[in-house]
C-alpha cells in the first residue's frame, strides 16, 4: 500500500470519527430522544436543525467519498480493518470531550487495535 492510498484510508477514517463525536454532541444537545407518532416530525426538526448534527453528517459524506477512493486502490480485506482505527480516535474524542469512561481494558483494546493496523499496514 503506497502513502496515498494511506492516507486516503486514515483521512476517511478521521472524517468518521470525528462525524460520530459531532453527532454525539448534537445528540446531547437533544436530549433523549423518545419517538412516537405524534412527535416525530417535531423531533425530527429539532435533530436536523443541530449544527453539530449537520457537521456530522457532513464530514460522514466526506469520509465516504475517501472511502470509495480508498477502496478503487486496494483490497477490501485490507481497508476494512483499518476502520478499526475510528474506535481509537472515537474513544479517545469521547473521553477528552464528554468525560466517557477509557478504562484499561479500553485502553489494552486500543493497543491491540494499534498494533493489529500497523501489522496489516505493512503487508
Amino acid at each position: 500500500m503506497n502513502i496515498a492510498t494511506f492516507s486516503f484510508i486514515v483521512f476517511g477514517v478521521l472524517l468518521n470519527a470525528i462525524a460520530q463525536l459531532l453527532l454525539k454532541a448534537g445528540a446531547r444537545n437533544v436530549g433523549e430522544i423518545h419517538l412516537t407518532l405524534q412527535n416525530f416530525f417535531a423531533v425530527g426538526i429539532k435533530v436536523a436543525s443541530q449544527w453539530p448534527i449537520i457537521g456530522g453528517l457532513t464530514c460522514y459524506v466526506l469520509s465516504v467519498v475517501l472511502w470509495i477512493i480508498a477502496l478503487s486502490r486496494v483490497d477490501v480485506s485490507i481497508a476494512y480493518p483499518m476502520l478499526s482505527l475510528g474506535y481509537v480516535v472515537t474513544a479517545i474524542g469521547a473521553w477528552y470531550l464528554f468525560g466517557e469512561a477509557l478504562s484499561a481494558q479500553r485502553l489494552m483494546a486500543i493497543v491491540v487495535i494499534l498494533i493489529g493496523v500497523a501489522w496489516l499496514a505493512r503487508t
